[in-house]
This record gives structure tokens, sequence and C-alpha cells, in this order.
């Protein structure tokens, strides 16, 4: 299949890969809920905390950035963290619930390969969205995921990605003791660079406003035809052509999108 140029509202009607066939939401959760043991099962993420100071895995990351921009498909960059050059002509647009176990199952398989060839090398950026459809734990970790960002962006963006990789480092059975806000504050506070009281303060605070900043977020997913999680858009800005991957798809269908998007 050949990539195309679009409009932003033609998003759903380009998938330059063949995307999985997937049941409706109640189904999929149904099934991640059920399968979880399995899924997650094995070591930890390649680039968890639990090692991120090493200079092999810090070698790998790449830098984690803010930007108050809307890109080209109506995406409001404000209150999400970036990962790698800004300059990057391709946005790889992440969707994400910190319970889903195809999320991690990416996070460990797809995304160390999508960092080390495509996002270091300066090609993709990578904007993390939350989608937080698996109940409410889901919202409060992602609820909490926007406050970690508030506190870092602007002394320290590189905890954000400290954060996001050992909460699913650390992720466990859906709508478990792991998820909750208690456990989550302590995560918070024994990652270097977040203040933990500013989360828990941000949250208190500002939940109803961040929780309808997140139901925009959903919202405008839903418009691109995604339903769970993990999702993807690749758009290329200057070529104002996208394209869709929806599930934990291995690295190849990955980089083949890349290029499809890169060379329209």
């Amino acid at each position: 299949m050949q990539a195309q140029h679009i409009a932003a509202h033609d998003l759903t009607e380009l998938p330059i890969v063949r995307r999985m066939d997937l049941p409706d939401s109640l189904t999929r959760r149904r099934a991640m809920v059920a399968g979880v043991g399995s899924v997650v099962a094995g070591s930890g993420i390649v680039y968890g905390a639990s090692t991120l100071e090493s200079d092999q895995t810090v070698s790998r990351t790449a830098p984690v950035h803010v930007s108050s921009e809307t890109t080209g498909l109506g995406v409001d960059l404000q209150g999400h963290a970036i990962m790698g050059s800004l300059d990057a002509p391709i946005d790889m647009y992440y969707w994400s619930d910190y319970q889903c176990p195809f999320c991690r199952r990416f996070e460990r398989n797809a995304f160390p390969k999508l960092i080390e060839n495509h996002v270091r090398s300066g090609t993709v950026r990578v904007v993390f969205i939350e989608f937080p459809y698996l109940g409410s734990s889901s919202m409060t970790a992602a609820v909490l995921d926007r406050c970690v960002w508030r506190q870092v962006r602007n002394s320290s963006p590189q905890a954000y990605w400290r954060w996001h990789s050992t909460l699913f480092e650390k992720q466990e059975r859906g709508n478990s003791e792991w998820i909750s806000k208690e456990n989550l504050f302590d995560i918070a506070s024994n990652i270097d660079g977040i203040d933990a009281s500013a989360v828990e303060s941000c949250a208190s605070q500002h939940r109803p406003d961040i929780k309808q900043s997140i139901a925009r977020d959903m919202d405008q997913a839903s418009q691109f035809g995604i339903q769970a999680t993990p999702a993807f858009v690749l758009y290329n800005r200057d070529a104002d052509a996208a394209g869709k991957i929806i599930g934990a798809q291995p690295y190849e269908r990955f980089d083949e999108a890349i290029t499809r998007v890169q060379n329209t």
C-alpha cells in the first residue's frame, strides 16, 4: 500500500500499515484483564528506571522536551512530554494506559528499538498522551502523570521518562493495589527529580481541570478511530501525511510505517 497525502480530517481513512482487527472496547477490556498474567510475565522493561542511570541505558535514551505547539493534525502539545528532537520531521503520538499490558509489551519490545534507531537519530519525536480507558485507577494514574510532567517539565524533564518507564516496569494486575494513589505517590517519591509532595498538591488542587483536559484528548483520539491502547499516529508534518498503528506491533511494522510516512 502506498502512503498518501491527507487532510487532518481524513486521518481515519489512512491506515498505512495493516491494523490489528480489534473487538469492541468491552471485549478488548475483558481480554486484557483476563490475560494480564501471561502478557506481563518476564523481565523488566529494558529502559526501566532501575537501570536508567547506567551508562549503557543513558546512552540509549533521548532528550525530553516541552512545547506549546499545536500540530497540523490539531494535537495540542501543551501538557505532554515529547521525547526526541523538537525539529524531528515525524511525530509519533503515543496513546497509552498505565494498566494496559499491551502497552507494557510495546514498552519492552518495540519501543527501545524505536528510540535507538529513529528517535535518537532525529527522525521521530514521541508525544506521550494518556488514554485511561481501563477504569478509575487508570484515570488516577493519568492525572498524576500530568502532575508529574507539570512538576518536572521546566527543571528536570528527563525525570518524566524515569516516571513513565517505572510505572510500566511495576505494572501488575489491572485495578490492583499497585496503581492506588498512595502507591503512585510512593513511586514518585523514589524517582530522582520528582517532588512527590508537589505532585500530590497538583492532583488535589487541579484534578477536575486535568480530567477535562484528558477527556478532550480522548475525544480527539476517538476521532482518529482510536478505542484502545497502545495506539499510535505517525504524522509527517511537512507532507501532511499520516497513518495509524493499533496494538503492540513488532518493531518492523513501526520501522516500515515510519519509512512510508517519511518518504511521502
